[in-house]
């Protein structure tokens, strides 16, 4: 990896002077991290280390006019030693005995606290039979995603809104029976005992994104390369973080995915002669809250950024192991449920594949994914092409996850309820929308049912077609939707999202919350069938 590494930074750096430039960037960027923004997770030594990189980078510009193979030589040494720095500290490594404990203890602990959560309910107590599962749902076809987990290298690419996402998601695979899977986690996330301990034995490798050198993502992405090639199943959030808006993702990160091209092209040129090579499969995930916890902050973020206001503090409601808990601890008991929609399994050139590992392209044609990296009959890595396939299979992921959102009553009542106030002022632009007083939120029930009802027809269409979930909740009379989304939407945040006023309208406490749960629908071009 280490090696691989370094020959791929120098195809970007292909002589002296680029590769000094990069370095001396890279030294520039590493120091200012090292002093303004340190971790508890970052190693020891790292003043020392890049203060000892500094001198090897000023001796070597101060031999410019020496011998310029031997500069060449002592630069790549340095190359060598920050590219092997970087590859110690990414890469995961994997025990058995604490993943067999962890797949036991997982569901143990979720179930315990579910089960806290519906104390007050003394049938459902009794209930020998409630479990995790009573709570969470999967959609999607799960028989092929096992079957191909035990074919081909599944590469699982879920959206991101809470920070809950990543235990729930490491549940789900475990519920259904698939094997382990390296998952990349944030390196601040290591400067705490319990989850470092954890993550350093399940399959975690590091990603630090204060380093934004060239030198680290390409270690970085090798490192994803080289395990897709070996055959280790992968999950990351191509998102790149969580959704700040709460919408569906749009617009994915595509560096992860191409690391995931390179490899197939390995597997393919690598194969015995006559074989195709380890398939690569993508499975695109929604995962289904009628609440985020963090909403409130991320709201606060998107519209920061939207406001142009281009920097913002990452939260910290991770930082520390009680945070941790506390966090896991609000979802469970207070979550009634959660639902992970798996969409269809799909090559990385977006053909669908059956649980054999077959690709079939738009009209059903059996296809070789081989002819994909074809150029004048010859197989051959070309990057170029690579990033415009790599580009089509982003898109076609959006739309994996736009199909397989699922409509909670908490979305439909949210984006109902902020789509009347937004045509009531539609000359208000978002940030004074989000001002207006609460005597002027207020919606007569009539209205409010009426918009439902004219939501949930155009969603059944959609559902139809094949273009949204609308679950059995949807179905269900008026009136029942709209209890059972204020239910839901008034679970855990301060200030109702949605409430009723004392004469049964419909209101809200904060204009920013509601603003967040109706995202979850933007885009779906429902906007014009609210009156």
């Amino acid at each position: 990896m280490k090696k691989a590494s370094v020959d791929r930074c120098l195809e970007y750096f292909p002589n002296y002077d680029l590769l000094i430039d990069e370095l001396a960037r890279t030294l520039y960027q590493e120091r200012a991290r090292v002093t303004q923004k340190p971790w508890k997770a970052d190693p020891v030594d790292e003043r020392e280390y890049w203060g000892n990189i500094k001198r090897e980078v000023i001796n070597l510009n101060g031999q410019l006019n020496g011998n310029i193979s031997a500069d060449q030589e002592q630069a790549k040494e340095i190359l060598t030693s920050i590219a092997s720095r970087y590859a110690n500290e990414i890469t995961g490594t994997f025990d058995p005995s604490i993943y067999e404990f962890a797949k036991k203890a997982l569901p143990v602990g979720f179930s315990r606290l579910l089960k806290t959560s519906i104390g007050q309910n003394f049938k459902e107590r009794l209930n020998n039979e409630f479990n995790i599962k009573d709570r969470f749902h999967f959609t999607g076809d799960l028989e092929t995603i096992r079957e191909l987990g035990t074919k081909a290298t599944l590469v699982m690419v879920p959206t991101h809104f809470s920070n809950i996402d990543s235990p729930v998601i490491g549940w789900a695979i475990q519920e259904l029976g698939l094997p382990a899977f390296i998952y990349g986690a944030g390196l601040n996330l290591f400067g705490i005992k319990i989850l470092a301990y954890f993550m350093n034995r399940l399959g975690a490798y590091k990603i630090d994104r204060r380093k934004k050198n060239q030198i680290y993502l390409e270690t970085l992405k090798m490192y994803s390369t080289l395990a897709l090639h070996q055959g280790a199943h992968s999950l990351f959030f191509p998102g790149g973080t969580r959704s700040r808006s709460g919408a569906i993702e749009d617009k994915l990160k595509l560096g992860l995915l191409g690391t995931a091209m390179e490899a197939q092209y390995l597997n393919i040129a690598n194969a015995p002669k006559g074989e195709s090579g380890k398939k690569i499969v993508i499975v695109p995930v929604v995962l289904n809250y009628h609440f985020v916890l963090e909403a409130p902050s991320l709201i606060e973020q998107h519209l920061k950024q939207i406001g142009r206001e281009y920097y913002f503090a990452e939260n910290d409601e991770f930082s520390t192991s009680f945070k941790i808990a506390r966090f896991i601890f609000k979802f469970l008991t207070r979550s009634s449920e959660l639902a992970i929609s798996f969409g269809s399994c799909m090559d990385l050139f977006g053909n669908r594949v059956d649980k054999d590992g077959n690709s079939f392209d738009d009209k059903g044609q059996k296809i070789d994914i081989r002819q994909y990296y074809l150029s004048h009959g010859e197989l051959k890595n070309d990057k170029q092409r690579n990033g415009e396939y790599i580009r089509l299979l982003g898109e076609k992921i959006v739309k994996s996850y736009r199909r397989n959102n699922i409509v909670f009553s908490s979305h439909l009542l949210a984006f109902a309820a902020f789509e009347i106030l937004k045509k009531r002022f539609k000359k208000l632009d978002i940030y004074a929308l989000l001002r207006i007083p609460e005597e002027d939120r207020e919606i007569s029930y009539m209205e409010f049912a009426q918009n439902i009802e004219a939501l949930r027809k155009e969603i059944f269409k959609m559902a139809d077609a094949d273009e949204i979930i609308a679950p059995e909740q949807i179905s269900w009379e008026v009136s029942k939707i709209i209890d059972h989304g204020m239910d839901q939407l008034g679970l855990y945040h301060d200030q109702a999202t949605l409430l009723f006023t004392p004469e049964r309208n419909i209101t809200t406490q904060d204009m920013k919350l509601l603003y967040f749960y109706h995202n979850r629908l933007e885009g779906f071009g429902l906007e014009q069938y609210v009156g």
